[in-house]
């Protein structure tokens, strides 16, 4: 029986990593491509066209500088190849005065480092620069002379730069990701506030701040993705009319930020007022459905800034408006039936959260504090 389990848990192990290795797979297919593209293109340009024989970091230093990475492109990429093209460029200054052996890898690693640090903060920067100069000393010179290398890894850098200005993934698609991603988080932590609210469960509360605090790394990994959405946008000729789009983007992105962080004083806050009994069963009722409410339309505005059709995004934006609009001007402790201090806090601590949601439809402040009723 335990060996059975055991087999059933490997095989289920097996299955899960098999989906989300495919997933991965499917979802870098285009960055494989053009990976391709630019390492074949740089390695076949060096040697047909500059006649290097076996041009070796021409295709590495492409390849490197493209990758994976959700670090800004543009930024990338030029870290990647000055790091490389300095790397081999002081490698092979050095291999010319002091010739190739151990204690000249060391001297070369040592101080391509230490020059690196100098030049710049990026640790991708260093690590280019001092592995490429420790290759350019341990490898046997090239027979077009030292500096053969050193024009490889300028052509890959430069065949790096032209695929991201020419052939780029959308860039709207990973920040847009992103925003769902964020919004559902937010929507769940208004639900399950809301369901914490009308059970009198204080731990549920809790658990919902626990989830508000979490989500800073989605934030983070947002505003990573949206720098680099707007480096492309800015470059590359393709994609270059999508600049007013992501623009709005990010100033959603900020609205959402600081209605996430209100989210998380709001859940602190309900954890109290839950465990000292503070609001009679009419304004839990009232008070849990408009948390419900602002859940909703947190769903719509998802859709509406993950959306790809312009149309379609503009009817969600308008929807997600509306919602939150009749959320909005209930935010008053008479209509929320709230007469005691505690709850009239949480109410306090709601309204800037809904004027934030409010603005990231895209209204202006004053449009979208102008339907809180008057306290």
């Amino acid at each position: 029986m335990p060996a059975r389990q055991g087999v059933s848990a490997t095989f289920a192990f097996l299955r899960k990593r098999s989906r989300i290795g495919l997933r991965r797979s499917s979802g870098s297919v285009v960055t494989a491509l053009q990976m391709t593209v630019c390492a074949v293109g740089a390695y076949a340009f060096a040697e047909e066209v500059l006649g290097h024989e076996g041009p070796l970091f021409a295709a590495t230093s492409s390849m490197i500088a493209l990758g994976f990475s959700r670090d800004p492109r543009l930024r990338r990429v030029l870290e990647v190849a000055l790091g490389c093209t300095l790397g081999i460029a002081v490698g092979d200054v050095l291999l010319t005065f002091f010739g190739t052996g151990l204690w000249q890898a060391a001297l070369v690693l040592f101080a391509s480092i230490l020059l690196a640090r100098f030049l710049d903060s990026g640790t991708i920067f260093t690590m280019q620069l001092g592995l490429q100069s420790l290759l350019v000393v341990l490898l046997p010179a090239p027979d077009g002379g030292p500096f053969t290398r050193s024009l490889d890894a300028i052509v890959g850098g430069l065949f790096a730069l032209l695929i991201t200005m020419l052939l780029p993934r959308d860039p709207r698609h990973e920040p847009k990701t992103d925003v769902r991603g964020l919004l559902g988080e937010l929507s769940d932590v208004l639900r399950e506030s809301a369901a914490a609210l009308r059970n009198s469960d204080s731990t549920r509360a809790w658990h919902a701040l626990v989830r508000a605090r979490a989500s800073q790394s989605r934030l983070d990994s947002l505003t990573t993705s949206m720098r680099s959405a707007e480096e492309v946008a800015r470059i590359s000729p393709a994609y270059r009319r999508h600049r007013d789009e992501l623009g709005s983007l990010r100033r959603a992105v900020g609205f959402i930020d600081l209605a996430i962080r209100n989210s998380r004083v709001f859940s602190r806050r309900l954890t109290s007022v839950i465990n000292h009994a503070a609001m009679s069963d009419e304004a839990v009722s009232a008070l849990s459905q408009a948390l419900d409410d602002a859940a909703d339309g947190v769903d719509v505005l998802s859709r509406a800034l993950s959306g790809q059709d312009s149309t379609e995004r503009g009817l969600n934006l308008r929807q997600a408006r509306i919602e939150l609009a009749d959320v909005a001007i209930q935010l008053h402790p008479g209509p929320l039936h709230i007469k005691r201090l505690e709850g009239e806090g949480l109410v306090l601590l709601l309204r800037p959260l809904v004027v934030d949601l409010l603005e990231a439809t895209g209204l202006s402040h004053e449009d979208a504090s102008g339907y809180l009723p008057r306290l």
